[in-house]
Order: structure tokens, then C-alpha cells, then sequence
């Protein structure tokens, strides 16, 4: 993957309906996005997918809609108010802003891909008897290029941690690191920026309260915890999902929607019995890689990356990452947060937040592990891994979006081989039956191969061709999209025959 990928992802966006840039016609707002048709489409079977893994396959976990609006104090609790902050640095030249620790693990990154390069030259040159593990050990220049990472990590989080931003500085000047847009070393000192946006709440300017909008969903399930554990009569240990919009004054917000200032959150915060947080924490990294490689992108577009720096609350973090066009970046965090936030809570609010547990015949704070993963970055992720160049055996190419047939946007196209001869009104009742079970696309304009490569081009799994033997047999072409194959099928098995592809346990009960 490379710029040039990136580029062929930003223009199959738009063209293709998915992603729009927002207020285009005038001149849009930077790092504001509108999905458009197929986008919502696709962007609600992501969803959709993650929330059924989530609450339909678990007896435990139930979900939640928290308001956008939230007291005020709830951010003053959590730790917003006073450290939600990016650390900002400017390029005198070129005028340009950037997070400071983007620029220096942006270098890190730099050094790893060094040493996949190493790994790759040997993989060739040793073939099958190849022990990655052992040439990472022993490797003197792959040594050298860890080691590296590793004191260059420390040292940032170090510094971050203890608010030593000239030291940040400091490390940016010593790497040589240079002003991606203009080469330029001219940095400004280092400042901390909140990335919280604030309204107002109230009918007169004299009477407003000052609200913000929420930076996550999380803070949400907090403040729910005993609503929900009492109404549901839940038991811990016990999760709370939801989805929703959060919102962050993204200085830098850059790489389409990887990085917007609103967005969309999947969130789980699964409250634990204190003690066996370790325990979980390593269960839920592995459900959730199970969920992402349920998808069938294959295991190279996959790796976790334990977070040096931890945030106050944490005592494990980690973060699945996935090989976007630019790189490998976070998709989703997992973090075991500790009994922070119910604590936090419980004592700005003067409420008590605490479980009874039976089994103990104790009453305790809950300790949380939190599953957290960006549905726009989810989006971005399945939408740049599905999107293919391929050349055919006869010489020619197509455009194809292999999105994965649970998450595509439309599941079947029907297509009337000619608009007359009473093939348009078969075509037509065949939608009228699968339209229950299936989102379905009529589309008669153009010869048929044109149709097809259209249907790819938006990730159309299935396309039903309906022709002069129709008429005769009542049997119709079905084409695949990704292997291309054509075969004849009975106008009544079609439903039953597709099926098999959208269903849910079909696609999560191989691994989950």
C-alpha cells in the first residue's frame, strides 16, 4: 500500500457515493465528512456487526444510548477538563502545526520499516527454514533498530507523562526531525492544547450553563452503571455497549477520516470483579482480534501494540493495529482502566457507585476493561483493504471492491438482460421477494458487462441476470463478484442460495 493507494481510496470514495467531503458547495470544513448512499449503507452493517458480537452473542453485556449532553462535572471527574490535551508543536517555515508525538512515532515507525526490510531479505534468502523470532533476537542491526524504538518510546512517554514538553522538544531537534511538508527543522516550543469543544446550555446569555461535547461515549456508561446493573439485574462481571457521536477539536486532523473532529465511537466498557482485571484484559484482546480476522483480510493486516505511555487511570493498554494505506495505525484500544472512573464519579457526584457481590458478600468498586474502536476507522480500514485493481485472464482490468458480503452496501443487483420483452417486470418481482431479506439494486442502463463492473465497483456481492430463457424456465443467472463465476439457478432457490452468505454465524461462528 502507498500514497497512491490512498489517493484511489479519497477518489472511489466520492465517486462511487460513499464518503462526500461536508458543506462541499462551500468549500467543505476541514475534517468534516457526510457518508453519502453506499457509505451509510456500509457504515451501518459495520455497526450493526459490531453491536450483534457485542450484546446478541453475549449474555452479559446489554446496550446504551447516553445523551451527547452530559453535566458538566462529569468531565471535571474524568479528567478531561484539566488533561485532555495533545501536545502541538509549529513548523516556523512552513506554518504548519503537528502533534509532537505523530512526529516522533511517525520516526519510530520509519526505523520498524527498516527492519521488516531485514526480515523480509532474510525470509527470502532462507526460505522455509526461516526462524523469524530467533533473527529479531540475534540480528545485530534488528537489535540495534529495537533497541532504538524502544528508548525513543520511553523517553517520550516519560516526558509526557512528567509534562516536560521542552524535553519533547528536545527529542524532535536530536532525531533531526524534519517538517514533512516543507524539510524545514525550525520548530516552535511544545504546547499543550484541549480537545474539547464548549457550548452553552440555556434560554439567555446571562443564564447559560457551559456544556461541552462529549469527547467519548464512555463517560456515558459510567454514570449508567447502577441504572443499568439494577434494571437488568446484571451480575459481574457484566459489559454495557454503545455507539454513538463524540466529538474532538482535532488540530491536526488529517488522513481523510481517519482523524475527524466528529466521529463515531463502538465502545464496551466490561466491569470486572478488582483482582482479576489482568485476566481479562488479555481475554478481550484476543475476542476482539478474533472479531476484525472474522472479516477474512488475513492476518498480515493485523498487529498489537502495547502502549508505552500509560494514561493515569490504566495499568495495561494495548491497541490492535491495522495496515491502512499509510501505514499501521490504531483501529481499536483495549485498556484495563482500573476502578478510576466509577471512583472518580463516585466522588464528584456524593453517589455511591459499587456492586454488592453475593459470592463474596462484599460490596466493592468495579474495576473496567474498555474495548474501544473508531466506527469511521473501522470504515476506512474495510474500505481500503476491499478496494482492488485486478487484471483478468482476457487482458483487461476491473475495479473491485471485495468488501466482505455481510458489510456490503448492496447485496444483490438484479439486472434485466434487455429493457423490453417482459424481462424488466421478472426483474422487477424477483426485488419485490429478496427486498425483505436483502438491501437489492435494480439497474438496467448499459449492456450487461458494463452493469457488472459497476456492481464491483461498489462491492455488489451478488448480481442476478435476468434473460430470454427466463421466460422459458424461470431460471436466472447468478454471477459472483469476486471469483466471476456464473451459474443457472431456479428463480425460487435464489433467496435460500444466497442466504448462506449474509449470515451472521456463517461469518462470526468460525471464530468468536
Amino acid at each position: 500500500m502507498s500514497d497512491e493507494q490512498f489517493k484511489k481510496v479519497l477518489s472511489h470514495a466520492k465517486e462511487y457515493g460513499f464518503v462526500f467531503p461536508s458543506s462541499e458547495i462551500y468549500d467543505g470544513l476541514s475534517a468534516v465528512y457526510d457518508y453519502g448512499p453506499n457509505g451509510v449503507e456500509l457504515k451501518n452493517n459495520i455497526r450493526n456487526y459490531w453491536y450483534k458480537a457485542m450484546t446478541q452473542l453475549h449474555q452479559n453485556i446489554v446496550g446504551l444510548d447516553a445523551a451527547i449532553f452530559m453535566h458538566p462535572t462529569t468531565w471535571k471527574a474524568s479528567g478531561h477538563v484539566d488533561a485532555f490535551n495533545d501536545p502541538l508543536i509549529d513548523n516556523k517555515d512552513s506554518k504548519k502545526r503537528y502533534r509532537a508525538d505523530v512526529l516522533i512515532e511517525d520516526y519510530v515507525e520509519k526505523i520498524e520499516n527498516k527492519v521488516q526490510k531485514e526480515i523480509k531479505k532474510a525470509r527470502k534468502r532462507f526460505g522455509d527454514a526461516f526462524d523469524e523470532a530467533q533473527f529479531v533476537a540475534t540480528h545485530p542491526r534488528v537489535v540495534k533498530y529495537r533497541a532504538q524504538q524502544k528508548e525513543i518510546l520511553q523517553r517520550m512517554a516519560k516526558s509526557l507523562e512528567n509534562g516536560d514538553l521542552a524535553d519533547v522538544k528536545a527529542l524532535i531537534e536530536e532525531l533531526g526531525i524534519a517538517d514533512p511538508v516543507s524539510g524545514s527543522k525550525n520548530w516552535t516550543d511544545v504546547k499543550q492544547f484541549n480537545l474539547m469543544f464548549g457550548t452553552k446550555l440555556g434560554a439567555s446569555a446571562d443564564s447559560a450553563m457551559d456544556l461541552y461535547l462529549r469527547p467519548e461515549t464512555a463517560q456515558g456508561i459510567f454514570v449508567n452503571f447502577l441504572n443499568v446493573q439494577k434494571t437488568m439485574r446484571m451480575k459481574i462481571p457484566f459489559g454495557i455497549a454503545q455507539t454513538g457521536k463524540a466529538f474532538r477539536n482535532e488540530i491536526v486532523a488529517r488522513q481523510f477520516i481517519f482523524r475527524m473532529r466528529e466521529f463515531e465511537q463502538m465502545e464496551m466498557q466490561f466491569f470486572v470483579r478488582p483482582g482479576t482485571q489482568k485476566e481479562w484484559f488479555d481475554k478481550w484482546k484476543e475476542e476482539r482480534l478474533k472479531w476484525h480476522k472474522s472479516l477474512g483480510f488475513g492476518d498480515d493486516y493485523y498487529r498489537f501494540h502495547d502502549h508505552e505511555k500509560l494514561a493515569h487511570y490504566a495499568d495495561a493498554a494495548t491497541d490492535i493495529e491495522f495496515k491502512f494505506p499509510f501505514g499501521f495505525k490504531e483501529l481499536e484500544g483495549i485498556h484495563s482502566r482500573t476502578d478510576f472512573d466509577l471512583s472518580q464519579h463516585e466522588k464528584h457526584s456524593g453517589k455511591k457507585l459499587q456492586y454488592f457481590d453475593p459470592e463474596l458478600n462484599e460490596r466493592y468498586t468495579p474495576y473496567v476493561i474498555e474495548t474501544s474502536i473508531g466506527l469511521d476507522r473501522m470504515f476506512l480500514a474495510v474500505f481500503s483493504a476491499s478496494l482492488q485493481d485486478e487484471t483478468l485472464p482476457d487482458g483487461s482490468t476491473r475495479t473491485v471492491m471485495k468488501i466482505p458480503a455481510i458489510l456490503a452496501p448492496t447485496k444483490v443487483a438484479v439486472l434485466p438482460l434487455l429493457k423490453k420483452d417482459g424481462l424488466p417486470e421478472i426483474a422487477k418481482q424477483i426485488i419485490d421477494d429478496l427486498k425483505w431479506d436483502f438491501k437489492v439494486q435494480y439497474d438496467e442502463k448499459d449492456a450487461i458487462g458494463r452493469r457488472y463492473r459497476r456492481q464491483d465497483a461498489v462491492g455488489t456481492p451478488y448480481c442476478v441476470t435476468v434473460d430470454h430463457q427466463t421466460k422459458e424456465d424461470n431460471t436466472v443467472t447468478l454471477r459472483e463478484r469476486d471469483s466471476m463465476a456464473q451459474i443457472r439457478i431456479p428463480i425460487a432457490e435464489l433467496r435460500q442460495h444466497i442466504a448462506d452468505k449474509f449470515n451472521l454465524q456463517n461469518w462470526l461462528g468460525k471464530t468468536l
